[in-house]
């Protein structure tokens, strides 16, 4: 958690958490995934965080920061209101929970967390989410600064991807899709994912390049190093091709010197 945690309504002056009673609250409906595509979807925004990501931009004094990303968990910003649970949501400056059983943690209540998710993405199946209606008024109730639908098949509106930043209440479209807050953007990419060619969405950093999942970091670390034994072998190949070129020089060079000792010419006067 960070420092500046301890200042919000949630803690008080000693940074201890003021939090209601969640005894009775219920956390997991235990409710299935709506499709394959979805869930992977929701893989692919997580896991190239974990896997490679280096973290949101550095502080002003140059210090990493931490996050917490996660897909389908429910955002709880008031202990009477039933959560809403974004397919993906990515917070900064937040520890992920010490104990995943620990029912404090098992869902992201605001007041344990200090603050909102900074991002919320919602990845539309089909046209009863409330995507743009119902979902979107409660993410700006809440305050969420970044509200992003992607929607490929296009249930509910033209565009596939719409990302949304909070304006006072309300949220205005954005005009393109880079997230300051975490130096990356979104974008749509065509490929193969967990053996699935389809449309997705992936983050990019701010050199256009993706965000690697942890099977193609190690891919790219399997060839970079099947590219370093291939050059270690390739300079080997080299180094012996140039001793047995001296070699041949040598032997040269003292049979030449023979055949002049042969003919009583030193050698060494030539």
């Amino acid at each position: 958690m960070s420092g500046e945690a301890a200042n919000t309504p949630w803690r008080d002056a000693d940074g201890e958490t003021i939090g209601p009673d969640i005894s009775d609250l219920v956390t997991e409906d235990g409710a299935a995934v709506d499709s394959v595509y979805s869930e992977r979807q929701r893989l692919l925004l997580v896991e190239p965080l974990y896997a490679g990501w280096p973290g949101p931009p550095a502080d002003e004094d140059g210090n990493p920061r931490s996050f917490f990303a996660a897909a389908n968990v429910g955002v709880f910003a008031v202990a009477k209101n039933n959560p809403l649970v974004p397919d993906v949501l990515v917070s900064v400056d937040v520890e992920p929970p010490s104990d995943v059983h620990d029912k404090e943690r098992r869902s992201y209540f605001v007041w344990e967390y200090g603050k909102v998710p900074d991002v919320v993405i919602e990845v539309v199946s089909n046209n009863v989410g409330g995507e743009l209606t119902d979902r979107k008024r409660g993410y700006a109730k809440m305050r969420v600064p970044v509200y992003v639908v992607w929607d490929p098949e296009k249930h509910v509106s033209d565009e596939e991807l719409t990302v949304f930043w909070l304006a006072g209440n309300v949220y205005r479209r954005a005009e393109n899709s880079m997230i300051e807050s975490l130096g990356l953007e979104l974008q749509p990419w065509v490929g193969a994912f967990e053996g699935i060619e389809a449309r997705w969405l992936r983050w990019r950093d701010l050199r256009a390049a993706w965000l690697p999942t942890g099977a193609e970091r190690a891919s790219y670390e399997r060839a970079r190093a099947e590219s370093e034994r291939a050059r270690a072998e390739t300079e080997r190949a080299r180094a012996e091709s140039e001793r047995a070129r001296a070699e041949s020089e040598r032997a040269r060079a003292e049979a030449l010197a023979d055949k002049l000792r042969a003919l009583g010419i030193d050698p060494e006067s030539v």
